[in-house]
């Protein structure tokens, strides 16, 4: 391994750019990054960005003091701007690190290769500080807004906390919902009537039926006493065991008796399984919900009438700190909310969602945005005046069709909302003075929403742009 000795010596021929910035890529590996050097200086020496020169070092904290050395062989580290792809998981731990020693660092999309061209990191990695060095030095813009750099900021303590308790509540779910379809499929085949009675065949009541009574003939031939054993409080009835029976006994389900044979061992584990699976989402649940009662981030958002912890709990995550983003148009895009409109002269003029963002933020607004117009909220009303403004009335259905336009337009607001208020938190908190005791946070107020809808508008934030909690809906 090379000492900080022998790498001074290495650095030695290194050109010094003390009055200049220095413009660094990363090209991000599993085991070994690549970081490209670009600056001013370099470029007149090099002639073209892809002649500047590059350093390799490992995915280790010696490899990363290693980096950051080289790059003060050049200039100090405050005039260094870096930036690299988010790629999976393997950048992570050089973010980190990065952040830690206050260095501005940027992020970007997984840029697509041109094809053709020869690839090799080095060129990668000079690639990333090329672009940095025409964003940021030469103020170019992009056309291609996955082509555009952003600062990373490391997120709040609430979001690193839940990034990774949300994600494996994800993982939780599905799985869960993997054994209650393979639980349905089983029921199907060995007593499709069962679910004459018992309308979801997953339920708690109806595991337990099922693990003790696993066949239909087991269940025609139980007495009521031990039918009563898989009892809670007065369910299931008695008239409800009297019906079950009788379909037992009548049942279409598979007589082999092989096959029965297989199907019960593998609806008991799956049931333990299910079960599982249920106890660790509880107490994962507990857990989300004790973080997000504790920050600032879910005290806000659940002040929001139609946000509960989980959905909370989803946006703090999916956002990790909202000063990554300058507006609210960029979390539309960000949450995959932004309109993008196609338009060719008079004959041609669509609108529709980006198909970019958070697949999880798309979903999770949608059904926050849903469970707002079913309650009695500012929201639930502007969408009743926005249904018949902006949707097709059909005749033969007589109903309006498209509706989806009037619910967008509410996930819209609501996403304006929630950057407005976690923004002016943010701002808050970044002006106080070290230890400096903070104010409660802004909450959401629906009697301010309804003096907004009905005309009198007042800004939440009144310096520089003004991003409004509730736009007028006249």
């Amino acid at each position: 391994m090379t000492s900080s000795k022998q790498r001074r010596t290495e650095f030695q021929g290194l050109p010094t750019l003390p009055n200049e910035a220095l413009y660094i890529g990363v090209d991000i590996g599993k085991f070994k990054h690549v970081a490209g050097f670009l600056s001013k200086t370099l470029l007149e020496r090099h002639k073209h960005f892809d002649h500047c020169p590059a350093f390799i070092f490992e995915q280790s904290r010696e490899g990363f003091r290693a980096f950051v050395e080289r790059i003060q062989a050049y200039c100090p580290l405050e005039q260094c701007f870096i930036l690299m792809e988010q790629t999976g998981h393997y950048h992570r731990s050089l973010l980190q690190y990065l952040l830690e020693l206050d260095l501005p660092v940027f992020v970007i999309h997984i840029q697509r290769r041109q094809e053709g061209m020869v690839k090799t990191d080095k060129r990668d990695a000079l690639g990333l500080a090329n672009q940095l060095y025409t964003q940021l030095e030469l103020g170019a813009q992009v056309a291609n807004t996955l082509q555009a750099i952003r600062r990373a900021l490391p997120p709040s303590e609430a979001a690193a906390q839940l990034k990774g308790l949300m994600r494996h509540r994800y993982e939780l779910v599905n799985e869960a919902t993997q054994r209650k379809n393979k639980l349905t499929a089983i029921c199907d085949e060995l007593f499709p009537e069962f679910t004459q009675v018992f309308k979801d065949p997953n339920a708690a009541l109806a595991l337990d039926l099922r693990e003790h009574f696993p066949t239909p003939a087991a269940i025609a031939a139980a007495t009521s006493i031990e039918l009563r054993t898989v009892r809670r409080r007065n369910h299931p009835s008695e008239a409800q065991f009297m019906q079950i029976q009788q379909l037992a006994g009548q049942s279409i389900g598979t007589k082999n008796p092989a096959r029965q044979d297989s199907l019960i061992v593998e609806q008991t584990l799956l049931i333990q399984e299910l079960r599982l699976l249920q106890n660790h989402l509880e107490q994962l649940e507990e857990k989300i919900g004790q973080i997000v009662e504790k920050s600032r981030e879910g005290q806000i958002l659940t002040s929001i009438p139609p946000i509960g912890p989980l959905f909370a709990a989803s946006i703090i995550a999916t956002i990790g700190s909202i000063g990554n983003f300058e507006d609210a148009a960029h979390l539309k895009s960000y949450f995959g909310w932004a309109p993008i409109r196609t338009q060719t002269g008079v004959s041609f003029d669509r609108t529709r969602l980006t198909k970019a963002g958070s697949r999880e933020m798309k979903k999770v607004m949608f059904l926050v945005a849903w469970k707002a117009i079913q309650m009695d909220t500012e929201w639930a009303k502007l969408y009743k005046r926005l249904v018949p403004r902006l949707c097709f009335y059909d005749e033969r259905m007589q109903a309006y069709k498209g509706k989806g336009k009037a619910l967008g337009h509410i996930i819209g607001r609501l996403i304006t909302l929630i950057f407005a208020l976690l923004k002016k938190d943010y701002e808050l908190l970044n002006k106080l003075s070290p230890g400096t005791e903070p104010p409660p946070p802004t909450m959401y107020d629906p009697e301010l929403h309804q003096r907004h809808r009905t005309g009198h508008y007042s800004p939440l934030r009144r310096e520089g742009p003004q991003n409004r909690i509730v736009q007028h809906s006249s």
